[in-house]
């Protein structure tokens, strides 16, 4: 089975346009993931229904959970974020990245995605949670080849952020490649002494 072949069965065949961004690339499809609870735990995260690696929008939501319990329990956070990138586990230079980034942001930049959540409101979302993942046509520039980009928005940021996935074709599993969304967002009012 082909890259096209997958990603055609995965989708249900037919994606239809529905509105355009203001780049000018058309939005093809979005997808809604509600959670009553966040999972704190690589077996929780496992446990739960959208645990699918074979639906890259699933990899990618479940990549912002991992990135939400890290605050709580980095160890566990880490386990999860190694398990979404599959065969190419998290090196001491990720780790270190994240640390940073994390010590930087005091956590708030993963929950930033969640609908709900504002600078004004110190990204506390709405509960339940809900996140957005969006595909748009430039998500398929390099599908022929195995890479797919998804896209979320965080309300701290005016453009939106990407996850680029990787397939593996001996499983049809897609894990995590690159993930461009624990960048800066703008910083909640509470710690904005210009707010």
């Amino acid at each position: 089975m082909s890259v096209f072949d997958t990603f055609k069965n995965m989708t249900g065949g037919t994606i239809k346009a529905q509105k355009i961004n203001p780049a000018g690339d058309t939005e093809l499809k979005s997808w809604t993931f509600t959670f009553d609870k966040l999972p704190e735990t690589l077996a929780e995260l496992k446990a739960h229904d959208i645990c699918d690696l074979t639906k890259p929008q699933n990899t990618a939501a479940m990549l912002v959970l991992a990135y939400c319990a890290y605050k709580k329990d980095k160890k566990e956070s880490l386990a999860m974020i190694d398990f979404l990138n599959g065969p190419s586990p998290l090196t001491e230079n990720d780790k270190q990245l994240l640390d940073e980034r994390f010590s930087e942001s005091h956590g708030y930049i993963p929950f930033s995605y969640f609908e709900g959540a504002s600078p004004q409101n110190n990204y506390m979302p709405d509960r339940p949670y809900r996140l957005v993942i969006k595909e748009f046509t430039r998500s398929r520039y390099e599908l022929n080849i195995g890479y797919y980009m998804l896209y979320l928005q965080s309300s701290g940021a005016e453009s939106d952020r990407y996850i680029k996935l990787k397939l593996k074709p001996s499983t049809g599993e897609w894990f995590i490649y690159e993930p461009f969304i624990m960048v800066g967002v703008r910083r909640p009012d509470s710690m904005d002494p210009w707010a």
